[in-house]
């Protein structure tokens, strides 16, 4: 999978490149990732890609000329490319985004404005997914674009250690990763779940999946809300809030 970004300050997003996952990613020649200035699209002695905003207003907008070139000249290598922009009026960003990306498109080009924004004509033009990663401002799209990238690449076969690493994730199957732990089995009086030392398999797994639905219970109820609860599930919850009733009285 190809993933390239055009942004005004391409060595933000190459620290990401250069480093951890998606690094061994690219290494094992899984996924390519490059950078593109935008600036070297843009015209003129100063190499402005920005000015004033018609109809008046604080703030500068970037110019389409730079960005729009910059697209058709990744397009041109990569003609099957999908453009997104990184904006707050983007669809929200969650992990079934972030699979539908990994499974559906062979090369993704991120657009990163900064300022206010950029020339709307390129918005109309150029781009076909608008993509926010939530309802805030930040003062560019690389902190957004490399959130993405790297919810999406770890997706990609290959990419992580083991064949189910990132199916045993949260939101995954709709509910919070249960708790880790790790040596040593006990620190400062707190130890670790006997039966994470028990060697056996089926509980390990019966307390894993009882750990993960009681924790989104407690730290995520929002997920539950959209979630559709088997029997199952309805019946540990049920029996652990019964626990912790007696425990109180």
């Amino acid at each position: 999978m190809n993933f390239i970004v055009l942004s005004l300050f391409p060595e933000m997003i190459n620290a990401l490149f250069n480093n951890g996952i998606v690094k061994r990613a690219v290494g094992k020649k899984i996924i390519s990732a490059e950078t593109v200035n935008i600036r070297d699209f843009a015209k003129g002695r100063h190499k402005n890609t920005d000015d004033r905003p018609y109809g008046g207003g604080c703030g500068m907008v970037m110019k389409p000329e730079p960005i729009s070139d910059a697209i058709e000249a990744c397009k041109k290598k990569i003609p099957e490319s999908k453009v997104i922009l990184m904006t707050p009026q983007g669809k929200q960003f969650n992990h079934n985004m972030a699979n539908c990306l990994a499974s559906s498109y062979k090369s993704l080009i991120f657009v990163c404005g900064r300022y206010e924004g950029i020339d709307e004509r390129v918005c109309e033009r150029s781009v076909d997914f608008e993509i926010s990663i939530g309802d805030f401002i930040l003062t560019g799209g690389e902190l957004a674009a490399m959130t993405v990238i790297d919810a999406v690449v770890r997706l990609i076969p290959g990419v992580l250690g083991g064949s189910e690493s990132a199916l045993k994730e949260s939101f995954c199957n709709g509910l919070l990763e249960h708790s880790q732990y790790t040596r040593p089995a006990s620190y400062k009086g707190d130890d670790v779940p006997d039966v994470l030392l028990s060697g056996n398999h089926k509980e390990i797994e019966k307390w894993r999946f009882e750990n993960s639905l009681i924790r989104s219970f407690f730290k995520r109820p929002d997920i539950l809300v959209k979630k559709k609860l088997t029997d199952q599930e309805r019946d540990i919850l049920m029996k652990w809030y019964h626990d912790i009733e007696k425990t109180v009285k």
